[in-house]
């Protein structure tokens, strides 16, 4: 069981387009940040490969190639926004190599918005020619409404990104409870509330990924202080903030969290082959 962060930054990615500021122009591979999103990587109780992506940003490309993805079999969406779902015309490869549909788990109001952005996909009938689009199966979920894939208890958690209701992910595995095993693990990224209903299914985490957008505070995302705070009353044995900007320097950040949270980074590898949340390859160039 692993879990890879294939992007930790914000909606502008990092390096921010013209911009020359410090961590824009940092030669520390950490600091290069990718829109936010993660993968489950893991066999099912019959021995088959799954792979569980969460969120479709407009990174996806660049992600699965650099994650060697070879498969995706479900995609959980925590929201609409461009960030999070504007890759998902790139899943048609993945159709390709596996010859089936992917499975699809998002809320209504997202799905409201992916018919209208991807129609080509979700109403192909109606496309003036035959074209090679993504084959999906949508599947509808609410908070609380717990799921099942492979072997691995899905629930949604109800989160606030600032007056937008959105979602959140707990991953809970039948698997041996390893050292190595990255799981249960919460999933909590564009966050600035959570709701008194969703604090009882952060309890008993292993692993936490949280939103921590910057220093100074923002009305639809965590700052870092905010972040550290939820962290602490949460108490997973481990934290990694995600959604960083260009405000946060990885290795000047580093240096100030408190133990047993840290800053995530694009590659990183929770899981089988590692120690303590370090990665089984080095940082991405």
């Amino acid at each position: 069981m692993q879990f890879e962060f294939l992007g930790t930054g914000t909606s502008s990615g990092v390096p921010a387009i013209a911009c020359d500021c410090p961590v824009c122009t940092s030669s520390d591979p950490r600091d290069r940040r990718l829109r936010t999103s993660g993968c489950l990587r893991f066999r099912d109780p019959h021995g088959r490969e799954r792979v569980i992506l969460i969120d479709a940003g407009p990174d996806l490309r660049q992600q699965a190639l650099r994650a060697r993805l070879d498969r995706v079999d479900a995609i959980v969406f925590t929201h609409n926004h461009v960030d999070h779902t504007f890759g998902l015309d790139e899943v048609r490869r993945f159709n390709v190599v596996m010859d089936r549909a992917i499975d699809v788990y998002a809320e209504q109001r997202t799905f409201d918005a992916l018919h209208r952005v991807f129609a080509h996909i979700f109403e192909s009938a109606s496309n003036v020619q035959p074209s090679f689009v993504a084959s999906l199966i949508p599947h509808r979920i609410e908070p609380g409404m717990c799921f099942e894939m492979y072997g691995v208890r899905v629930t949604p958690l109800r989160l606030l990104h600032g007056r937008l209701p959105v979602l959140g992910f707990r991953f809970d595995s039948a698997q041996p409870k390893t050292p190595d095993n990255p799981l249960p693990l919460g999933y909590c990224t564009d966050v600035s509330g959570i709701p008194p209903q969703t604090w009882r299914d952060l309890e008993g985490l292993k692993t936490l990924v949280l939103d921590g957008l910057r220093h100074r505070k923002h009305p639809t995302h965590f700052s870092i202080g905010q972040a550290i705070s939820v962290a602490r009353q949460v108490a997973a044995e481990q934290t990694f903030l995600v959604h960083m900007s260009h405000e946060v320097s990885h290795n000047a950040m580093e240096r100030e969290l408190p133990e047993g949270i840290r800053l995530a980074y694009d590659g990183l590898v929770l899981g089988k082959g590692t120690e303590s949340g370090e990665s089984t390859e080095a940082p991405p160039e």
